[in-house]
């Protein structure tokens, strides 16, 4: 499979405002289809799975989204995202069909920094400065994306890698 950033995956959810895992992975099929290329189920699924992890894509339940979906998850363009689009990216809305959703952005807010206070306390237990150092940085991100703060956070993760 070719390289999808993380940014063009943070693209293709911005074009639906949320997409179910298993919708974004059908997505990456298509263009990769579109593009003459072939994609293997699991490299889209880690690559999903990855931009998760670093915050390009948050995980949120669905019923933070409005609108109809079958699956107990979705995800939305997450606070470090620059969304782009991959080539021929602008054509999946005429190829999948996903309904119209809304995020809840509070919601979503509280969800991401849930999930970021629990990847900082790893980072700080397992005293792994590398991954503190991004999460430090996810904060400000964080911060800006939604009306949270993360200065506490920041303090114990800036502490690690000093």
């Amino acid at each position: 499979m070719q390289e999808t950033t993380h940014d063009e995956l943070a693209g293709i959810v911005d074009l639906f405002e949320a997409l179910t895992s298993a919708e974004l992975e059908q997505a990456l099929v298509e263009l990769a289809f579109r593009q003459g290329r072939d994609v293997r189920e699991d490299a889209a699924s880690a690559a999903v799975e990855e931009a998760v992890r670093e915050y390009y894509l948050v995980s949120l339940p669905a019923d933070a989204v409005t609108g109809e979906m079958d699956a107990e998850t979705v995800l939305i363009v997450g606070p470090v995202a620059f969304p782009m689009l991959p080539p021929d990216g602008e054509d999946l809305p005429h190829i999948l069909d996903v309904p119209t959703r809304s995020v809840d952005r509070e919601a979503a807010a509280e969800t991401a920094v849930d999930q970021l206070r629990q990847d900082a306390a790893t980072a700080v237990d397992n005293g792994d400065t590398e991954r503190a150092a991004h999460l430090a940085d996810v904060t400000y991100d964080l911060e800006a994306w939604g009306p949270v703060d993360l200065a506490a956070t920041r303090e114990r993760l800036v502490a690690v890698t000093e």
